[in-house]
């Protein structure tokens, strides 16, 4: 009986998100597009009377020297810039903390996210320390807690995953408790988005895998969710069709501009669905598993995905039917059961056409309990997921990304 409440209560709220996010005025960044489109970032932000951005990336992406363009624009521009290039692959509080330190004894008065979602999600939430000093990171986690506006913040992803670019959303981990959490506010929408396919062209296979099947999460998670919308669902639709269009030559062939382009732009499309009607509960296990165990974010979406999609295949049947002829795995025609199956299926020939495990190496049998409580919390009530899952149910996806060995 009280579960029974509880999913009334978990739908009553969802009906409520569902209007709201009709309503809500999400603001869309400026977007910029085409080789070497970062250049054109450079003049915009001058234009706007700017003079001292924070460059927020990671060691790799300096060492590969992604960041000379942008640098050469900056200077062309007469701009001064500070660069923090010490964000890990899941940023931590102190990251933050230690990337506003550098934005505050440096003088700034902007930030250049450069990266994947990591450094974007980092450069966000430093953004929202800086105009909101004397809240801690903590207390803005949830919706709608960044009281104060950020200093202007503007994107070039280095990869085609996340679509951080264009969401309110940014995931930072907890280091003392092992805690990955969402902050969301309109606030942490990037000013201009520069989607730049030749950053992305030195990208290796598997991130370019792992992020891409992000995206793919990201459009399928707010597709199959009840409250999608004309405009979400046109997007996710679009993000799903470019994937399957372009992601295995961009695995296959990293330096094909035309594939590139089509996963930054998936990727985007996919943001912005996302952003608007939430995602489910392959993110809300992949977090768990991230901050415990340090998963890469794609990698967890990436192997999660299909067991979630079986658990609600048959609540999300006709959305996933629909998927599979955007994909091009069928017909309308067709019977949605078949259609249905055959979408899943595609997901996991994809990951296996480009190596993704069945199984997470890392996971323990004693930790799950843990990871499915996390999971759960993070899942109820937020995500309008096509089907409510109870404990035991989680549990049982949950177990299946145990090693075979074990």
């Amino acid at each position: 009986m009280l579960w029974a409440i509880k999913k009334k209560m978990y739908r009553a709220q969802h009906r409520v998100m569902k209007t709201v996010a009709v309503v809500l005025p999400i603001p869309t960044p400026e977007l910029l597009t085409g080789a070497g489109c970062v250049l054109q970032l450079t003049e915009k932000i001058a234009a706007r009377g700017l003079a001292h951005p924070l460059i927020v990336t990671d060691v790799m992406i300096r060492s590969l020297g992604l960041l000379d363009g942008l640098i050469d624009g900056l200077e062309r521009a007469g701009l001064r810039y500070t660069i923090y290039d010490e964000v890990e692959a899941n940023p931590t509080i102190e990251s933050v903390e230690v990337g506003r330190n550098f934005y505050k004894k440096s003088g700034c008065d902007s930030i250049i996210a450069f990266g994947g979602g990591s450094p974007i999600d980092c450069a966000k939430i430093i953004g929202a320390r800086v105009g909101n000093p004397y809240m801690p990171v903590r207390w803005m986690k949830g919706l709608f807690k960044v009281f104060l506006p950020i200093p202007p913040l503007f994107c070039a992803p280095t990869t085609a995953g996340t679509g951080s670019e264009t969401t309110v959303v940014a995931v930072i981990t907890n280091p003392n408790t092992h805690e990955k959490f969402a902050i969301s506010d309109l606030k942490l929408v990037p000013k201009i988005a520069a989607l730049d396919p030749a950053l992305m062209t030195g990208l290796p296979p598997n991130l370019t895998a792992t992020t891409g099947l992000d995206a793919l999460t990201h459009a399928v998670e707010a597709y199959i969710g009840i409250n999608g919308n004309d405009f979400t669902n046109q997007h996710a639709e679009r993000a799903v069709r470019l994937i399957f269009e372009h992601l295995l030559s961009a695995y296959e062939r990293g330096e094909e501009m035309e594939a590139r382009e089509g996963m930054a732009q998936a990727s985007y499309s996919a943001g912005l669905a996302f952003t608007r009607v939430y995602v489910g509960y392959v993110h809300a296990i992949a977090h768990s598993l991230g901050g415990l165990y340090g998963v890469p974010h794609g990698l967890a979406n990436a192997i999660i995905l299909p067991y979630v999609l079986d658990a609600c295949r048959e609540a999300a049947e006709e959305k996933l039917a629909a998927l599979a002829v955007v994909a091009g795995l069928g017909e309308a025609r067709e019977p949605p059961e078949g259609l249905a199956h055959r979408f899943i299926e595609g997901v996991r020939v994809l990951n296996q056409a480009m190596q993704i495990p069945e199984h997470v190496q890392a996971l323990r049998e004693e930790d799950i309990p843990l990871i499915v409580k996390r999971a759960l919390r993070e899942a109820h009530p937020d995500y309008p997921v096509p089907r409510i899952m109870t404990r035991a149910e989680c549990e049982a996806v949950v177990r299946k990304l145990l090693p075979e060995e074990r």
